[in-house]
């Protein structure tokens, strides 16, 4: 259940059955959320991809290393805190596909942590924020965002797709599933 946004209404849900031209190689990418009580860090990504939107901590799995291992390094990079691959909790795994931007296409892996040493320091890339889980700026995120991460702060483990048009400006269609543990 999406809650209620204060007057933000985002699309509805589409049933994704046919993949089409969008089933490529993709980058697989971290998004990491620090915890605390009823409080999520979110950053305001300051330059490059997301520029001026607020978003978690992550970037890109470099070669050789395990996604989880991407997104420890993501958060000292990043944010300049330091996590242990056993502190993060994988709440999430989404799929995003741009039909006019092919090489944006991502499978992005969330992660919640809990634990890390040190405080939450703004970089060139990041100017790191707490806030309330129900006061979350949704309006200057990624379009996406309050369809997935009220569900993930309910804890509920998802599954996705997205599908955007517009340059990740609007949604075309979208799926979400809560995970199914194996």
């Amino acid at each position: 259940m999406i809650r209620d946004l204060g007057g933000y209404n985002p699309p509805k849900s589409v049933g994704v059955t046919d993949l089409g031209g969008y089933n490529q190689n993709m980058r697989k990418v971290t998004l990491c959320f620090l915890v605390k009580g009823n409080q999520i860090l979110l950053a305001m990504k300051k330059e490059g991809f997301g520029e001026g939107k607020w978003n978690g901590v992550g970037g890109k799995q470099e070669e050789g290393e395990s996604i989880e291992q991407a997104a420890v390094r993501e958060l000292a990079e990043e944010i300049g805190v330091k996590a242990e691959v056993a502190d993060l909790e994988n709440v999430g795994d989404i799929k995003f596909y741009f039909d006019d931007r092919p090489d944006w296409h991502q499978h992005i892996f969330i992660f919640f942590v809990n634990k890390w040493q040190g405080e939450p320091q703004e970089s060139d890339e990041m100017r790191p924020e707490w806030y309330e889980k129900d006061k979350l700026p949704y309006e200057k995120m990624w379009v996406d965002d309050p369809h997935w991460l009220p569900k993930v702060l309910e804890g509920q483990k998802i599954e996705a797709e997205f599908y955007f048009n517009n340059h990740g400006a609007e949604i075309d269609k979208f799926d979400i599933r809560e995970r199914v543990a194996i």
